[in-house]
């Protein structure tokens, strides 16, 4: 355990333990000292607690990289500069768009991108309605003498209200049905392609492609199976399927940070990457040397040039040139060329 321990990164354990505790004091502050929370749900706060702490760990080693820490140091720095407000504005429109409407995958097939749109717009619904009821900054309740009128607390104050029986109130209560059957449609979409395609068929693991797929099936079905037995038969199921579910989602949120599903978290750092083409294509193009030819941003490649070094690979040439200035098609000269000079000056051009 020991060796464990020793093995840990220091400046994401720190920052993880920040994060977990953070998230225990938001709950304390936002369900009024625990009077809101809801003692029933305390396996998922304790499953969502370790989900951050995972999260936060695991994101913290990432930027730690130096590739992604380059980026990310790059992506704060054009953003907070004189285009701030420009930069803000495509970070947000990029945001709905690649986010809220997983437009980045649009492209690859529609079939493709409707699954990832369900499962994406699934999941985000059952997030923005179970962390808030979980950590207790929402709940609902019945006024003294007042049995048909539901009044919305948040963070303790009263929010809105609507009478039971209403369109509103059938919305309200059954939110995660809405998300259980989109996250159901996209992941049967999805198993559909691994059953189908040959190259996913070739290249797929039961860890990283078959597992997030099951998971969110679980959820979702046994999320259903609680609101049928709700419905239709008076609760004589309910315990079964209350702990069938609380097993599956308990799972789902251990598993979450080490799993695919981090790549959700991972996603966000697009919108960086995105104003980084942005800025580096205002500052100007890099010219290959050999080409003549304009081949990236040169904010580019002098960062590229930054980080080799800082991974221990210098590709600086003794007339003040680098190799990285030419491009790929410069490159490929370039080694062609002195394949050439080689065999010319060992008198066989073949063999």
């Amino acid at each position: 355990m020991y060796r464990l321990f020793k093995t840990l990164n220091r400046r994401a354990l720190i920052k993880a333990i920040i994060a977990a505790v953070l998230t225990v004091i938001f709950v304390l502050m936002g369900s009024r000292n625990l009077q809101n929370f809801d003692p029933a749900l305390i396996a998922y706060l304790i499953g969502t607690v370790f989900a951050v702490f995972g999260i936060a760990y695991r994101y913290s080693v990432w930027l730690q990289r130096p590739p992604t820490k380059l980026y990310w140091r790059r992506s704060m720095q054009f953003l907070f500069s004189r285009y701030f407000f420009p930069y803000l504005l495509r970070s947000l429109k990029l945001f709905v768009r690649n986010i809220f409407f997983q437009r980045f995958i649009a492209f690859r097939s529609r079939t493709r991108w409707f699954g990832h749109f369900m499962l994406a717009t699934g999941c985000m619904i059952a997030f923005a309605i179970t962390i808030p009821l979980t950590f207790g900054w929402i709940h609902f309740i019945l006024k003294p003498g007042d049995d048909t009128t539901y009044y919305a607390m948040l963070f303790g104050f009263e929010a809105g209200s609507f009478q039971l029986g209403s369109p509103l109130a059938f919305i309200a209560f059954h939110g995660l049905v809405w998300s259980s059957v989109l996250v159901t449609i996209g992941a049967i979409i999805m198993m559909k392609r691994r059953f189908t395609d040959g190259g996913l068929i070739a290249t797929q693991s039961f860890e990283n492609d078959w597992l997030p797929l099951f998971l969110l099936i679980a959820i979702s079905v046994t999320g259903l199976g609680i609101s049928y037995d709700y419905t239709f038969l008076e609760g004589k199921t309910y315990q079964f399927m209350a702990v069938t579910h609380a097993i599956t989602v308990i799972l789902f949120l251990v598993w979450l940070p080490f799993g695919k599903f981090f790549h959700i978290f991972q996603r966000l750092a697009q919108l960086g990457a995105t104003l980084y083409k942005a800025e580096g294509k205002r500052r100007g193009m890099a010219t290959c040397p050999h080409t003549k030819e304009e081949f990236a941003t040169q904010t580019h490649i002098d960062d590229l040039k930054e980080v080799s070094k800082t991974l221990g690979f210098n590709y600086d040439k003794k007339d003040g040139t680098n190799h990285m200035d030419l491009s790929p098609e410069g490159k490929r000269s370039a080694l062609a060329n002195a394949h050439l000079k080689a065999r010319q000056e060992s008198g066989k051009l073949f063999g």
